[in-house]
């Protein structure tokens, strides 16, 4: 029986199509991430998400104990 972690190296080389991401895969993972960072940095600061902040640390700080 073999392993599965040894089996991978029984191949050759030429018959494994996956050797990880290529440049155009990273570029456009990048992209993403950055549309994402805009998107929410975009909801967190307006002001609807603001205010509800605002009042959720301000009923926190005003809280009786």
């Amino acid at each position: 029986m073999v392993r599965a972690g040894r089996a991978r190296w029984l191949w050759p080389r030429r018959l494994r199509t996956d050797s990880g991401m290529a440049t155009s895969e990273y570029a456009v993972a990048t992209i993403a991430a950055c549309a994402l960072a805009a998107v929410l940095y975009k909801v967190v600061t307006s002001a609807t998400v603001s205010n509800a902040l605002q009042s959720v640390i301000g009923k926190a700080l005003n809280a009786q104990i």
